[in-house]
Protein backbone atom coordinates (compact mmCIF):
# COMPACT_ATOMS: atom_id res chain seq x y z
CA UNK A 1 0.00 0.00 0.00
CA UNK A 2 1.03 3.19 -1.17
CA UNK A 3 0.41 6.32 0.83
CA UNK A 4 -0.13 9.96 -1.11
CA UNK A 5 1.27 12.80 0.30
CA UNK A 6 -1.23 15.19 2.14
CA UNK A 7 -2.31 18.65 0.25
CA UNK A 8 -3.67 21.08 2.07
CA UNK A 9 -4.61 23.27 -0.58
CA UNK A 10 -6.41 20.57 -2.60
CA UNK A 11 -8.90 19.24 0.43
CA UNK A 12 -9.67 23.00 1.93
CA UNK A 13 -13.23 24.32 0.50
CA UNK A 14 -13.49 27.46 -1.32
CA UNK A 15 -15.54 30.29 0.31
CA UNK A 16 -16.88 33.06 -1.96
CA UNK A 17 -18.13 33.77 -5.42
CA UNK A 18 -16.46 34.01 -8.11
CA UNK A 19 -16.78 37.48 -10.70
CA UNK A 20 -18.68 35.12 -13.29
CA UNK A 21 -21.15 34.30 -10.50
CA UNK A 22 -21.56 37.45 -9.21
CA UNK A 23 -22.20 39.31 -12.69
CA UNK A 24 -24.78 36.16 -13.28
CA UNK A 25 -26.06 37.60 -10.13
CA UNK A 26 -26.21 41.11 -10.46
CA UNK A 27 -27.63 40.65 -14.16
CA UNK A 28 -30.30 38.87 -12.74
CA UNK A 29 -31.05 41.97 -9.89
CA UNK A 30 -31.17 44.43 -12.75
CA UNK A 31 -33.53 42.71 -14.98
CA UNK A 32 -35.87 42.44 -11.92
CA UNK A 33 -35.87 45.97 -11.35
CA UNK A 34 -35.86 46.93 -14.74
CA UNK A 35 -38.95 45.22 -14.93
CA UNK A 36 -40.86 46.98 -11.92
CA UNK A 37 -39.57 50.49 -12.85
CA UNK A 38 -42.74 51.36 -15.18
CA UNK A 39 -44.60 49.89 -12.29
CA UNK A 40 -43.33 51.94 -9.83
CA UNK A 41 -43.31 55.02 -11.90
CA UNK A 42 -46.89 54.65 -12.57
CA UNK A 43 -47.89 54.16 -8.97
CA UNK A 44 -45.92 57.15 -8.00
CA UNK A 45 -47.66 58.85 -9.97
CA UNK A 46 -50.56 58.05 -8.83
CA UNK A 47 -50.11 59.05 -5.46
CA UNK A 48 -49.29 61.98 -6.37
CA UNK A 49 -52.63 62.57 -8.23
CA UNK A 50 -54.48 61.36 -5.42
CA UNK A 51 -52.86 63.29 -3.06
CA UNK A 52 -53.04 66.80 -4.97
CA UNK A 53 -56.84 65.49 -5.14
CA UNK A 54 -57.41 64.90 -1.53
CA UNK A 55 -56.29 68.15 -0.75
CA UNK A 56 -57.89 70.06 -3.32
CA UNK A 57 -61.30 68.76 -2.09
CA UNK A 58 -60.07 69.20 1.78
CA UNK A 59 -59.27 72.99 0.87
CA UNK A 60 -62.69 73.79 -0.86
CA UNK A 61 -64.26 72.41 1.78
CA UNK A 62 -61.88 74.64 4.13
CA UNK A 63 -62.79 77.66 2.29
CA UNK A 64 -66.57 76.96 2.70
CA UNK A 65 -66.11 76.61 6.36
CA UNK A 66 -64.54 79.60 6.99
CA UNK A 67 -66.74 81.85 4.78
CA UNK A 68 -69.17 80.61 6.60
CA UNK A 69 -67.43 80.37 10.39
CA UNK A 70 -66.11 84.22 9.34
CA UNK A 71 -69.36 85.43 7.96
CA UNK A 72 -67.65 86.84 4.85
CA UNK A 73 -67.62 86.15 1.30
CA UNK A 74 -64.20 84.35 0.31
CA UNK A 75 -62.86 83.38 -2.92
CA UNK A 76 -60.76 80.29 -4.84
CA UNK A 77 -59.27 81.79 -7.40
CA UNK A 78 -56.81 79.75 -10.04
CA UNK A 79 -53.91 81.15 -11.94
CA UNK A 80 -51.87 79.82 -14.66
CA UNK A 81 -48.94 81.62 -15.87
CA UNK A 82 -44.98 80.42 -17.47
CA UNK A 83 -43.89 78.45 -14.63
CA UNK A 84 -47.03 76.22 -13.57
CA UNK A 85 -50.50 77.04 -11.98
CA UNK A 86 -52.07 77.25 -8.38
CA UNK A 87 -55.34 78.01 -6.35
CA UNK A 88 -55.84 80.48 -3.80
CA UNK A 89 -58.11 80.80 -1.25
CA UNK A 90 -58.56 84.58 -0.45
CA UNK A 91 -60.84 87.37 0.23
CA UNK A 92 -60.83 90.58 -1.87
CA UNK A 93 -62.18 90.61 -5.37
CA UNK A 94 -61.22 87.82 -8.46
CA UNK A 95 -58.16 89.59 -9.02
CA UNK A 96 -56.35 90.44 -5.49
CA UNK A 97 -53.76 87.74 -5.35
CA UNK A 98 -51.63 86.16 -7.36
CA UNK A 99 -49.02 83.16 -6.54
CA UNK A 100 -45.57 84.19 -6.51
CA UNK A 101 -43.12 82.50 -7.78
CA UNK A 102 -42.23 80.89 -4.68
CA UNK A 103 -45.41 79.50 -4.46
CA UNK A 104 -46.79 82.44 -1.77
CA UNK A 105 -49.74 84.18 -2.12
CA UNK A 106 -49.04 88.13 -3.40
CA UNK A 107 -51.94 89.94 -2.08
CA UNK A 108 -53.30 93.86 -3.11
CA UNK A 109 -55.49 96.05 -1.67
CA UNK A 110 -56.30 94.65 1.46
CA UNK A 111 -57.21 90.92 0.36
CA UNK A 112 -55.97 88.29 2.55
CA UNK A 113 -54.39 85.13 1.18
CA UNK A 114 -55.90 81.63 3.59
CA UNK A 115 -54.44 79.11 1.76
CA UNK A 116 -52.19 78.98 -1.54
CA UNK A 117 -50.67 75.80 -3.46
CA UNK A 118 -48.94 75.50 -6.46
CA UNK A 119 -47.96 73.03 -9.14
CA UNK A 120 -45.16 73.82 -11.16
CA UNK A 121 -45.61 72.96 -15.05
CA UNK A 122 -42.01 70.71 -14.14
CA UNK A 123 -43.61 68.82 -11.03
CA UNK A 124 -45.49 65.46 -11.05
CA UNK A 125 -49.10 67.12 -11.53
CA UNK A 126 -50.55 69.67 -13.42
CA UNK A 127 -53.31 71.89 -12.72
CA UNK A 128 -55.85 73.45 -15.12
CA UNK A 129 -59.39 75.31 -14.13
CA UNK A 130 -62.59 76.00 -16.49
CA UNK A 131 -63.13 78.95 -14.19
CA UNK A 132 -61.20 81.58 -13.38
CA UNK A 133 -62.47 82.23 -9.16
CA UNK A 134 -65.09 80.48 -7.28
CA UNK A 135 -66.84 83.03 -4.62
CA UNK A 136 -68.04 81.35 -1.72
CA UNK A 137 -70.89 83.01 0.26
CA UNK A 138 -71.03 82.81 3.44
CA UNK A 139 -74.51 83.37 4.33
CA UNK A 140 -75.80 80.07 2.46
CA UNK A 141 -72.66 78.22 2.04
CA UNK A 142 -72.84 78.48 -1.74
CA UNK A 143 -70.35 78.40 -4.18
CA UNK A 144 -70.70 80.60 -7.48
CA UNK A 145 -69.92 79.89 -10.31
CA UNK A 146 -69.51 76.16 -10.33
CA UNK A 147 -66.09 74.59 -11.67
CA UNK A 148 -63.98 71.61 -12.27
CA UNK A 149 -60.65 71.74 -11.99
CA UNK A 150 -58.51 68.87 -13.93
CA UNK A 151 -54.89 67.70 -12.08
CA UNK A 152 -53.10 65.95 -14.56
CA UNK A 153 -50.06 63.75 -14.24
CA UNK A 154 -46.47 63.12 -16.41
CA UNK A 155 -48.12 59.88 -18.02
CA UNK A 156 -51.47 61.78 -18.99
CA UNK A 157 -53.62 60.12 -16.23
CA UNK A 158 -56.42 63.20 -14.90
CA UNK A 159 -58.43 63.44 -12.21
CA UNK A 160 -61.18 66.17 -12.10
CA UNK A 161 -62.36 67.65 -9.16
CA UNK A 162 -65.89 68.86 -9.80
CA UNK A 163 -67.71 71.42 -7.28
CA UNK A 164 -71.47 72.08 -7.40
CA UNK A 165 -73.50 74.87 -6.46
CA UNK A 166 -73.19 73.76 -2.88
CA UNK A 167 -69.68 73.65 -2.38
CA UNK A 168 -69.39 70.40 -2.22
CA UNK A 169 -66.46 68.42 -4.76
CA UNK A 170 -66.37 65.29 -6.25
CA UNK A 171 -63.48 63.59 -8.24
CA UNK A 172 -63.67 61.33 -11.15
CA UNK A 173 -61.79 60.33 -13.82
CA UNK A 174 -61.99 60.41 -17.36
CA UNK A 175 -61.13 57.87 -19.85
CA UNK A 176 -59.56 55.57 -18.88
CA UNK A 177 -60.93 55.00 -15.60
CA UNK A 178 -58.02 55.56 -12.43
CA UNK A 179 -59.11 52.46 -10.42
CA UNK A 180 -60.64 54.29 -7.17
CA UNK A 181 -62.61 56.83 -9.29
CA UNK A 182 -66.14 56.63 -10.73
CA UNK A 183 -66.13 58.04 -14.61
CA UNK A 184 -66.64 61.17 -15.62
Amino acid sequence: MQLKPFNAAATRRQCGFSLIESLIGLAVTVLALGGSLPGLKASLERRHLDGAAAQLETDIQYARSLAVAQNRTLRISFRNDAGGSCYLVHSGNANACQCGADGLAVCTGGARAARAVRFENSGPVRMTSNVGSMVLEPSKGTVSPTGTIQLQGGAGHTVKVIVNIMGRARSCSPAPVLNGYAAC
